[in-house]
């Protein structure tokens, strides 16, 4: 399935910016620190992505991928450090910065009570988007991960994979700069792991940035550009080999 993250009719992906060119900055992460208690879990990361970045984040259990994910989101607050998303300061105006950003987290979060149309409407429309241009940009989506015929399906009939798909679309439906993914391959069978590579794919082309955080090495290196590695605390990058 083809896939464009390009801006729908009447829905802006960019705003108070330049359009993004391939390499321009988006993100900078200076001297992130993070502690639980007196454990520290972050210590004094520096993490910068460009238009175009598709980073894979690699690491073992517990080394604190997912407390960097959150920081990256503004959903957690680190004990020391910048974070800047171009000219917007993320966490004195997180609310900004979440505007650009779309999350998959390992948890969907999603209303099980909801159809799948139903739920994507209802982040359309605290996006600002409403009455038919809603409507199409949902439906829109709804091909793109391959939810068409369980649309009005409520989301508890849902297998693992369906409900995966259907956080992505929720993640991308606001036309974000930058994509967070916590392990976005859990539950995906080999043509829902096809797609998602696909959209991925064509996000980062589109000038957009991602950062994925991904045990599933064999499925989630297809278009990786860039490898971070964390251990204790700590992050190494390395160039992917072609």
């Amino acid at each position: 399935m083809t896939c464009d993250v390009s801006p729908q009719p009447g829905f802006e992906i960019v705003s108070e910016s330049v359009p993004i060119d391939s390499g321009r900055e988006l993100l900078k992460a200076a001297d992130v620190a993070v502690n639980y208690g007196l454990r520290p879990v972050l210590r004094g990361l520096d993490v910068t992505m460009f238009a175009g970045d598709f980073i894979a984040l690699l690491g073992p259990n517990g080394a604190g991928k997912t407390t960097l994910l959150r920081v990256l989101a503004t959903l957690l607050r680190p004990a020391r450090g910048t974070l800047k998303f171009g000219v917007i300061d993320a966490l004195a105006q997180p609310e900004r910065a979440r505007k650009k950003i779309g999350v998959v987290s390992h948890a969907s979060m999603l209303y099980g009570d909801l159809t799948a149309r139903e739920y994507l409407l209802f982040h359309a429309q605290l996006h600002g988007q409403a009455g038919h241009i809603a409507s199409r940009l949902v439906a829109t989506w709804l091909m793109r991960v391959g939810l068409v015929r369980r649309a009005d399906d409520r989301i508890r009939r849902f297998s693992r994979g369906m409900q995966q798909r259907l956080t992505l679309a929720r993640a991308l439906l606001h036309g974000p700069q930058l994509l967070l993914l916590d392990e976005p391959y859990t539950g995906l069978d080999a043509a829902s792991a096809d797609t998602l590579n696909s959209i991925l794919v064509e996000f980062t082309s589109s000038g957009g940035a991602l950062i994925m955080s991904t045990h599933e090495i064999e499925r989630g290196m297809s278009g990786v550009n860039r490898v971070l590695t964390l251990v204790d605390g700590n992050l190494a990058e390395g160039q992917r080999a072609e």
